[in-house]
């Protein structure tokens, strides 16, 4: 079944109209880069400043170059961990919240 809308065109759209989606996006972005899945973490990222605040204002917000951020949040981007975090400060301010790690105790 062929798509009928650009999935990228969507997700804007919706975390224009719903801030739980957004919230929820940045929370997966989180999760997935602290357990391990950095490629889906930045793209997801990625989608989630297109859809807020863009690159532009993101490398005001950053004091990092547009294409860096760009290149950082590619698929193949490996941005360390200041860039990281400068890049969640920015989107968690653009979207009014907060993040905080809970730790689950694994089993042996």
């Amino acid at each position: 079944m062929a798509l009928t809308r650009n999935f990228k065109h969507t997700v804007v759209e919706r975390v224009g109209r719903d801030p739980a989606f957004a919230k929820a996006l940045l929370h997966e972005a989180a999760t997935l880069f602290l357990n391990g899945e950095a490629e889906t973490a930045r793209l997801i990222l990625r989608d989630l400043v297109n859809a807020t605040l863009g690159f532009e204002q993101l490398a005001e917000a950053t004091d990092r170059p547009s294409k860096s951020l760009h290149r950082m949040l590619s698929p193949k981007g490996n941005p360390n961990m200041d860039n990281l975090a400068a890049i969640f400060s920015a989107v968690r301010r653009q979207l009014g919240v907060g993040l905080e790690v809970h730790t689950v105790e694994a089993h042996a």
